[in-house]
């Protein structure tokens, strides 16, 4: 196994202050050769730990000169495209994953999420939000919203106009990674740190947030909140959602196992199994009373929702008649309410 966690080189956007606004890492790299930082450690005064250092376009062609004679020739081909950049250019090495220090270790770990190097939850993410400046993100890239009256000003005289596309902390995620195999029909739902598979489909309405994706295959037509993880084959119908570690949910951590599918404008708010189903327009929080239901319709005992948490081949819908949330139960689900009751 690799001694370092991370290494990438990327440009980005400084604010006048010379203050980091956004990275862009064309090829971030996981758990890479020690040889590969050993060939470049002079050049960036490199001595250990995590590192974040911004290059000159001198000191990039060197770092390209020094891999490709160690032979990593994939790796020295981008610093070679670096090297001809208009932008301000930055090294970061992360020899362990911890929590991110600077704006570029931050946009590191969200890329290495969109390149599908690891998954949600599968980096620390801890304090990155005072990390990542709130900004402007315009027809011509990054702004710092202090300056950006300015520049709308100098665009008008120039006879442009300064498209702001978003105001916010995370950019979309087409511009930085587009992974393969995927469909997204609106490019402004999914931001930045999204882990979208292969085979998944993200419908207008779709939407994924950081540290948050899909396994894929699986069709995207709600919302995936931030931490939630969809298993392959799993579809979120139209309106649906899930609730994200940030919007409700604590530290429960909210996931769909394969083969679910959530309703029209229905959601969750416990992790599932595999092969459940939940019904349009009911949404299951933790503390929800739910009927279980054997295959002879009988109702066997009420519990909440938490306590089904994580298991497979259940049905939850509303009896029209009562208005109780129901489980439809298999026989796994009868053996369940035996281990409850053990417990009480």
């Amino acid at each position: 196994m690799s001694d370092y966690y991370a290494l990438a080189i990327g440009c980005g956007t400084q604010n006048r202050e010379d203050e980091w606004l956004e990275v862009y890492f064309p090829d971030p790299v996981l758990n890479p050769d020690s040889k590969l930082i050993s060939a470049i450690a002079d050049e960036v005064d490199y001595d250990g730990g995590n590192l974040t250092r911004e290059l000159s376009h001198r000191q990039v062609a060197h770092i390209a000169r020094e891999w490709r004679s160690a032979g990593f020739e994939h790796q020295a081909s981008y610093a070679v495209a670096l090297q001809e950049a208009e932008r301000p250019l930055v090294i970061v090495i992360l020899a362990k994953d911890e929590a991110p220090t600077s704006t570029p270790e931050a946009y590191l770990k969200l890329h290495l999420l969109s390149h599908r190097l690891v998954k949600p939850h599968g980096t620390d993410l801890s304090g990155i939000f005072p990390l990542l400046p709130n900004v402007a993100w315009t027809s011509e890239g990054a702004v710092d919203l202090n300056e950006l009256p300015e520049r709308q000003l100098m665009a008008r005289l120039e006879g442009r106009i300064l498209e702001v596309n978003a105001v916010d902390k995370f950019p979309k995620m087409t511009d930085y990674v587009v992974p393969a195999g995927v469909r997204i029909a609106d490019t402004s739902r999914v931001r930045l740190g999204a882990y979208v598979g292969e085979g998944t489909t993200i419908m207008h309405e779709g939407f994924i947030n950081f540290n948050a994706g899909t396994e894929g295959p699986g069709m995207i037509e709600g919302r995936i909140s931030a931490g939630v993880f969809v298993g392959k084959g799993s579809d979120i119908g139209g309106g649906a959602s899930t609730m994200g570690t940030l919007s409700g949910g604590g530290n429960i951590v909210i996931s769909l196992g394969e083969g679910c599918l959530l309703g029209a404008n229905a959601g969750t708010g416990i992790p599932l199994g595999d092969r459940c189903t939940i019904e349009a327009g009911l949404y299951i929080t933790a503390g929800t009373k739910v009927e279980l239901v054997d295959a002879d319709r009988n109702v066997v005992e009420t519990v909440k929702a938490r306590d089904l948490a994580g298991k497979s081949d259940l049905l939850f819908r509303r009896n029209s008649l009562t208005g109780a949330v129901q489980c439809v139960t298999n026989k796994s689900a009868v053996q369940l309410n035996e281990e409850l009751h053990s417990h009480n």
